[in-house]
């Protein structure tokens, strides 16, 4: 199912992000984290990637900054939007934007699974 997709992880979690790494990669994912924004811009060419999952309150930019500076540069990367807080502005923000999923924590990992294929197949 995962299709050889790479994924790129942004949370500032260290224990969420290796699980969520570890599910990606079970999964037949390549996936590469990071604990900010701020690191991956420095470090990737987003538009080598097929698929970013990010955590919306970072240090530092945010997920929907990231999301958005990604996209301003050209690249329309689909996006999978998790946060612990479920708030309906934030839900609304993240779903104005074109294939962009949104995730309360703690969330199941099928649940994730299901995000990333409805944001990589439309």
């Amino acid at each position: 199912m995962a299709g050889g997709l790479r994924i790129l992880i942004v949370e500032d979690d260290a224990s969420v992000r290796r699980s969520v790494g570890r599910l990606l990669r079970a999964s037949g994912y390549e996936c590469v984290e990071y604990d900010t924004a701020e690191a991956l811009l420095g470090a990737e060419d987003p538009g080598a990637w097929d698929c970013l999952v990010t955590d919306m309150h970072l240090p530092g930019l945010t997920g929907l900054d990231l999301i958005e500076t990604i996209r301003r540069s050209g690249v329309s990367m689909p996006a999978v939007l998790v946060t612990a807080y479920n708030e309906q502005k934030t839900r609304d923000s993240a779903l104005r934007h074109h294939r962009v999923a949104f995730l309360a924590k703690p969330f199941e990992g099928a649940a994730l699974l299901h995000a990333i294929c409805k944001v990589t197949l439309t």
